[in-house]
């Protein structure tokens, strides 16, 4: 029998992406809700209890709520909001960050996807930390370039429907009160005894994320080299399908944030010396750091093969 997902939250921009990414398969039955009773209470009840499994693509408050909707024991949740994702009766989707998480995904009812942003900062500082080569103390910084698809359909038609002046034309720096809302789950999953120091900042093209750390490698534990972080993400990453290390030694003059759009894999890339390291993770906003890594997730807790209907 195949397994009946819903995604509630189907009409937004990870819904959507979900959506389409699960549209073809024969493998699952995909429920819909009738758009008449897209916010009638009984309906989305009805069809959260209905399912195996459930995408949750949902304001915070609102994903708390239908979290309350369900009484089915039997149906599983993948939420999207930030609302669960340092909540500890909750698994963190990130399955490539040890052995033990992706085990911890393939059992679990209730799963929290995480953040775009986070994503970036996790993939490249959870194993330096694992790793010992980044104290849990150590000063992080991190800034982080989106296309303007991260911002939601609000966003969207704000650079691609208003005629936006010419501010929108440039890149713009938010966040600014230095408090993101992924960076509880930046510092938790990372173990870090300080939130970073972050950044993120919006530009005008669609989708497509670089996020980067800084380090001062003397301030690290034997003061390693570029090539020495280059070479223990290269080894935590090397049976990992959706994320990879670029060879070291990048040789192009520049980085384009937009390099894996269309993607749902994520690529390090590690730059730098003796003296400092800039490690830069690249993914697709709505792939890796949303919907792709989603539907990774309901591969995984559903048994089918982890890339299932995933581009890589």
């Amino acid at each position: 029998m195949k397994p009946a997902i819903y995604i509630d939250g189907q009409a937004g921009t990870t819904g959507l992406q979900i959506y389409q990414r699960l549209g073809a398969r024969d493998d699952i039955e995909l429920l819909s809700i009738d758009p008449e009773k897209r916010k009638d209470p009984a309906e989305r009840k009805a069809l959260l209890n209905a399912a195996d499994l459930v995408f949750l693509c949902l304001p915070d408050a609102a994903a708390v709520e239908a979290v309350s909707l369900v009484e089915n024991p039997a149906v599983r949740i993948i939420d999207a909001s930030t609302a669960h994702r340092t909540n500890p009766d909750w698994t963190y989707g990130f399955s490539e960050l040890s052995p033990e998480r992706k085990a911890a995904i393939t059992t679990t009812k209730r799963l929290a996807n995480p953040g775009c942003h986070a994503t970036g900062l996790i993939a490249s500082a959870a194993p330096l930390v694992q790793a010992g080569i980044l104290p849990t103390d150590y000063p992080l910084t991190c800034y982080s370039l989106t296309g303007y698809s991260g911002g939601g359909k609000g966003m969207i038609a704000d650079y691609e429907v208003a005629h936006p002046d010419e501010a929108f034309f440039s890149p713009r720096l938010y966040g600014l009160t230095l408090n993101h809302k992924h960076m509880p789950e930046m510092q938790a999953i990372c173990g870090l005894d300080f939130p970073p120091v972050f950044c993120p900042v919006v530009d005008n093209y669609y989708k497509g994320m670089a996020t980067s750390i800084m380090l001062h490698n003397h301030l690290l534990p034997g003061k390693p080299t570029a090539e020495a972080i280059w070479e223990a993400l290269k080894a935590h990453y090397d049976d990992c399908t959706l994320v990879s290390v670029a060879p070291l030694g990048y040789d192009e003059p520049m980085i384009a944030a937009n390099t894996m759009a269309g993607k749902d894999t994520l690529q390090l890339i590690v730059c730098g010396g003796a003296e400092r390291t800039l490690v830069t993770a690249l993914f697709d906003n709505l792939g890796k750091g949303a919907s792709g890594a989603a539907v990774q997730n309901m591969n995984l807790m559903l048994g089918y093969k982890e890339t299932c209907s995933l581009a890589l």
